[in-house]
């Protein structure tokens, strides 16, 4: 029987939606949302899913409506007879809450995991979660991409004498050194103290870093203040340059200032949060392609590992 396949995206992905459906060999299905006087939104599919496996590509990035649009399409899809409703999340929103790292606080990225499957997702693909673990928080299957398949590439392009990749705090150093083995280069860790959110205080870092073409390796970056302290305190310790891949370019308040003012080379973020950059810095590299092959072997029942690096 031939597969029935069906692309639809939310408000704040349409544009990679576009390009992984196209990637895919499709187009994307028509969402009509209606938003009341109050800003209440109503979503409805304008064309039938009965019996389909539709994937739902939304990223879940501030502001909260996001979230709220893809709950919504999930519903939609459940409630008009969809066969399989499969979430796909570039960046999964929620993330940094983890965990209880101090009293009375609240486990976003579990209580987003229960939502989206008690709407009725019956799995989800996503990329470079903040910590591994979140994969635990649901009940349905997850697929972790890693977004090392298109920067990996990047980095070698360039043709880097002495390379060194970094990690901008400890948390990163699982990932560092997965690309570190994989080029074959040495690593640095980076420690840093804050004060309160998104603020760094003190920073240093732990390894050689003097004549070495750093690269700092992370899964986002948000104000880019972590990302430009780094840059800055490698340059004075000798380094050659300094650049950065990060995944998900939340790059919230003045970020791209704080980029562009820094002695980072250049940052690389991937197209989960859609760029709307003025920075010459900021590079953009997109995952389109990688999250369609994902798809078809998802669909063909077929191994998706072949399409890690690290």
């Amino acid at each position: 029987m031939e597969s029935k396949v069906r692309f639809f995206a939310g408000s704040s992905s349409k544009e990679l939606a576009g390009k992984i459906a196209a990637s895919y060999g499709t187009s994307l299905g028509e969402v009509k949302l209606i938003r009341f006087s109050d800003g209440e939104i109503q979503l409805s599919f304008e064309e039938s899913v009965r019996g389909q496996k539709v994937f739902l590509v939304q990223s879940t990035m501030p502001p909260a409506e996001n979230l709220m649009e893809l709950l919504l399409m999930i519903d939609a899809a459940k409630r008009a007879s969809a066969r399989e409703i499969v979430a796909v999340i570039p960046y999964f929103g929620y993330a940094r809450q983890d965990r209880k790292d101090q009293p009375r606080v609240a486990i976003g990225a579990k209580l987003v995991a229960d939502m989206l499957a008690v709407a009725g997702a019956t799995r989800v693909i996503t990329m470079d979660l903040h910590a591994d673990q979140i994969q635990g928080f649901f009940d349905v299957p997850v697929d972790h991409l890693y977004a090392s398949t298109v920067f990996m590439p990047y980095i070698q392009n360039l043709q880097l004498a002495n390379v060194t990749i970094a990690a901008p705090d400890m948390g990163g150093s699982k990932r560092a050194n997965a690309y570190a083995k994989y080029l074959k280069s040495e690593i640095v860790i980076c420690y840093k103290q804050r004060t309160k959110a998104n603020v760094v205080d003190h920073m240093t870092a732990i390894g050689e870093i003097e004549g070495k073409n750093i690269v700092l390796v992370d899964d986002l970056v948000d104000t880019g203040g972590t990302l430009c302290k780094a840059a800055d305190m490698m340059i004075e310790r000798g380094a050659l340059s300094v650049r950065a891949i990060c995944t998900h370019g939340v790059l919230s308040g003045k970020a791209q200032e704080n980029i562009e003012n820094s002695k980072l080379a250049e940052l690389i973020v991937t197209d989960t949060i859609p760029q709307h950059t003025h920075s010459k810095k900021i590079k953009v590299v997109s995952i389109a392609d990688l999250f369609a092959k994902v798809i078809y072997n998802i669909e063909h029942l077929e191994s998706i590992s072949s399409n890690f690096i690290v």
